[in-house]
């Protein structure tokens, strides 16, 4: 079982990447587990132009460093994004690569392809958030659920970590960590 983690902090070594390493530490206690983990702000990705030409081919036009990436989120069993909120929504970084997506999404209602409709085959949402907001994660969930349904990546679960402002927040957490390592674990529990 593959699973890619994107990465969508510009920080390296921040609350949600501390966040998913625990969690990578919980999935690689399976036997068969593999994973990949993508760090979208070290790449050149371009925003979707809204041009249309996916809707006739199913292929984004943009031939940049997102190319690869169709082809990796394809071939993966699960995928977990992660993302810290900014502004009630996810990074920046996160919302390009997802937008880009739209050439999935035309392959999905436009061409009526469907793409490895499996039932262990997942998606999963890692978010950290500065504030204690009773709704923060809320734009964050609608969207990645959205995005999961246009790559017929059924959704998991996700894990929403509050009150995490300051860097390293997250590593003096242990019960933060636990309860992600735990996340991982069930990830893979069934397959």
């Amino acid at each position: 079982m593959h699973t890619l983690i994107i990465l969508g902090s510009p920080r390296k070594n921040g609350n949600s990447e501390t966040l998913a390493q625990a969690v990578a530490d919980g999935i690689l206690q399976h036997p068969h587990a593999t994973l990949e983990f993508i760090r979208l702000n070290d790449l050149k990705i371009s925003p979707c132009q809204g041009c249309g030409g996916c809707n006739k081919t199913s292929t984004c036009v943009i031939d940049d460093d997102m190319t690869p990436l169709y082809e990796k989120v394809d071939a993966c069993d699960q995928l977990i994004l992660v993302s810290p909120i900014y502004f009630y929504g996810l990074s920046a970084q996160s919302k390009i690569f997802i937008d880009r997506f739209q050439a999935r999404w035309a392959r999905k209602y436009l061409a009526n392809i469907r793409f490895r409709m499996d039932e262990q085959r997942k998606g999963y949402l890692l978010a950290t958030a500065a504030t204690e907001g009773k709704k923060v994660f809320d734009g964050a969930l609608l969207t990645a659920r959205t995005f999961l349904d246009a790559i017929d990546l059924e959704f998991g679960d996700s894990l929403l970590v509050r009150g995490v402002d300051q860097r390293g927040a997250v590593k003096k957490r242990n019960e933060i960590l636990e309860q992600a390592t735990a996340f991982g674990k069930e990830i893979l529990k069934d397959a």
